[in-house]
């Protein structure tokens, strides 16, 4: 592919990341640097040749800086089409020479707006408006010119330049890099004017596609995971010990099981299957956390996802190991645990960092998103309120709380039985309450009896409560607010039953 040599160089840049080594192999391979403002100082101060703007222009920087490169004579430079013999004849009259490269990056916006202490007159003086312009006319014209606005691509423009010049597909690449560059600073700044709305009225999601995986939730679909520019998702954080690639379904459960585990302050597991969670447990120690997660479910935990509160030690690991999973999540992991997981070569396991949070909880629909807050549990548990006349004992109080959490990341409808600090049993995803609650019962069998429930939403009539108390289940957990309250209160009475009310909901869809 043919090249188009570089002979002048337009460099305006925030960030200095490497520039001076840039400009060196630049001005080696001679070329002509046409510079402002700081970035101009610096290379003079590292006795690179420079051109100031100005002398360009022929006008000097004004307002402050904020007006020095808006100029035909840079401009022109930028976006003539040598091809175009009108281009070139405007060239010619206006005494203008033309780039073949713009190196530029913008003020930072975005790291100004997120500190607590600036003053919106300080955040508003970061809104570059010289430097885009700049970015796009060159990306615009990328058939003539090659913009480049990250360091960490200096090096393969620099020996572009010294092999001879730059290609086209070269310059397209970097010209959706440019777009992508001012779409992203764009977005930050419509974000930083709409702050205060939870919901704002718009809403600009530029995303980086971050890794290809392996599949999408069936083999033959392709997929690939994305990040928001300027984020940080735990997953980017995540550092992945040992096995496999990963897919679709292994990122979307471990996530799933990642912010379960996050609702518990100590030694705690939660084993994760198609998004639901079939096991949680908390413990005194890790090994007996897994264990007793697993034990909710041992079925449906085969070949599932498990998250751990805590790092992995030598026993959970030997646990672990014993065991067809796909995925652990876990803080981290010793030398020891380590050894032994080693031997199961297809494990993927994950040292993670915490859950950001923050965000909006975001849903696809065709050519739309559904956006709304993210749930929360950790709000639960000031308008609890006994509806019985008999108040849960301790024991009760400990199985609620919990069976109370997994059922917040559970499908709707969703029933979660849990005895002391185990869940025992799940019933996700049922299209009546009852028959959740069923479901739930049947995975807990004979640990029903003496155990307590929780259900993601009221209960609409008393079937289901008269299901759990025939189990033997001894204390229930809901939101309450059916028109039938008084009447699945009434029920939990007659069979002796605590009931509690919490004013909250936790559908999960």
């Amino acid at each position: 592919m043919s090249r188009i040599p570089v002979t002048r160089a337009l460099v305006s840049v925030y960030d200095k990341t490497g520039i001076e080594g840039l400009c060196r192999r630049l001005a080696a391979a001679g070329v002509e640097i046409v510079s402002s403002g700081g970035t101009a100082r610096a290379l003079q101060a590292a006795g690179i040749p420079v051109v100031a703007v100005s002398e360009v222009t022929g006008a000097p920087e004004i307002l402050g800086g904020r007006v020095k490169t808006l100029h035909p004579a840079i401009h022109g430079g930028i976006l003539a089409d040598p091809s175009d013999p009108g281009h070139r004849r405007d060239l010619e009259e206006q005494g203008i020479s033309p780039f073949q490269l713009v190196v530029c990056n913008l003020y930072p916006f975005a790291a100004t707006a997120s500190r607590a202490t600036a003053s919106p007159a300080e955040v508003v003086e970061q809104i570059d408006i010289g430097g885009p312009a700049m970015i796009r006319a060159a990306a615009k014209n990328h058939g003539a010119v090659c913009v480049v606005t990250d360091p960490a691509g200096y090096d393969e423009v620099a020996a572009a330049v010294e092999a001879g010049g730059t290609d086209l597909q070269l310059r397209r690449r970097y010209a959706g890099e440019a777009f992508f560059h001012t779409a992203a600073y764009d977005a930050a700044i419509v974000a930083w004017l709409e702050a205060g709305d939870d919901l704002p009225e718009h809403l600009v999601l530029p995303l980086l596609r971050r890794r290809h995986l392996r599949y999408g939730e069936n083999p033959h679909q392709e997929a690939a995971l994305y990040a928001e520019a300027g984020s940080r998702p735990w997953w980017e954080g995540m550092r992945q010990v040992q096995g496999k690639e990963l897919s679709f379904n292994n990122i979307a459960d471990a996530e799933a099981a990642w912010r379960l585990c996050g609702e518990f302050a100590g030694p705690a597991a939660v084993v994760v299957k198609h998004a639901n969670p079939c096991g949680a447990a908390e413990a005194d120690a890790l090994e007996a956390a897994f264990t007793g997660a697993w034990a909710g479910d041992s079925q449906a935990a085969f070949g599932g996802v498990v998250a751990l509160s805590r790092p992995v030690d030598e026993a959970t690991a030997r646990q672990i190991a014993g065991r067809f999973i796909e995925v652990v999540v876990a803080p981290g992991l010793d030398e020891a645990a380590g050894a032994v997981l080693t031997a199961r070569t297809n494990l993927r396991v994950l040292e993670a960092p915490p859950l950001a949070g923050g965000d909006l909880d975001l849903r696809r629909v065709e050519r739309g998103f559904l956006a709304q807050a993210r749930d929360s549990v950790g709000a639960d548990g000031a308008a609890w309120e006994v509806a019985t006349a008999r108040p849960p004992t301790d024991r009760e109080w400990e199985g609620l709380r919990l069976a109370w959490k997994v059922a917040a990341h559970t499908r709707s409808n969703a029933i979660v039985l849990a005895a002391g600090r185990q869940a025992v049993g799940v019933g996700a995803g049922d299209q009546s309450r009852v028959g959740a609650a069923r479901r739930a019962l049947e995975v807990a069998g004979e640990r029903a009896l003496g155990a307590v429930a929780a259900g993601d939403a009221f209960f609409p009539f008393r079937d289901g409560i008269d299901a759990l108390a025939a189990a033997g289940v001894t204390a229930v957990v809901h939101p309450g607010g059916s028109v039938r309250d008084a009447e699945v209160v009434a029920a939990a009475d007659e069979h002796g039953m605590a009931m509690v009310t919490t004013g909250r909901r936790h559908f999960l869809h």
